[in-house]
């Protein structure tokens, strides 16, 4: 456990989950400007959460501090689980097999000091629905793979945190 402490003190896993996020944006991206899968809100709440991991991982890349690791740590995380969450209600509606299905947002709430939808609509505008499901990879939907994908860095996240905890308990003894 503790050799996650030791290698989250190297640039190379920032470096990696930065290329990983960024990678997952561009991917993103193409599929909504290139094979016009039209992106629903809760696709733009995940795309926000992977810009924000990304944004996190780049952090220590510029200056590598403990601060400015548990920073990134706690906001990789945080972001994790966030997308998590927004991944597994986006495949239970989906998969709603109710009379009256939940009503998926128009517009994404955004903070009203922070209006992403107006300032890049490009990035950050959803056009799509919520229960569109026609992409498949393996037998599985995009929001399936985010639940997958999100489940996995919050879980090594989760790890790297857990050995910072680690640490800190030993030399607080």
């Amino acid at each position: 456990m503790l050799c996650l402490l030791s290698w989250s003190k190297t640039k190379l896993p920032w470096l990696i989950l930065f290329s990983v996020a960024f990678a997952l944006v561009c991917s993103a991206l193409y599929f909504h400007h290139i094979l016009d899968h039209r992106p629903c809100v809760k696709c733009i709440y995940q795309r926000t959460a992977m810009i924000g991991i990304a944004l996190s991982a780049a952090l220590p890349l510029v200056y590598m501090h403990v601060s400015t690791r548990i920073i990134g740590l706690l906001a990789w995380l945080g972001l994790s689980l966030w997308g998590l969450s927004v991944a597994q209600s986006h495949v239970e509606l989906i998969y709603f097999d109710g009379l009256f299905m939940p009503p998926c947002p128009i517009e994404p709430n955004f903070p009203s000091f922070m209006p992403l939808h107006h300032w890049f609509p490009d990035v950050f505008s959803a056009t799509g629905q919520c229960n569109d499901n026609t992409w498949q990879f393996m037998s599985m939907g995009m929001a399936e793979w985010m639940r997958i994908i999100f489940g996995v860095f919050t879980l090594v996240s989760a790890a790297v945190s857990l050995s910072y905890l680690i640490r800190f308990r030993q030399v607080a003894k």
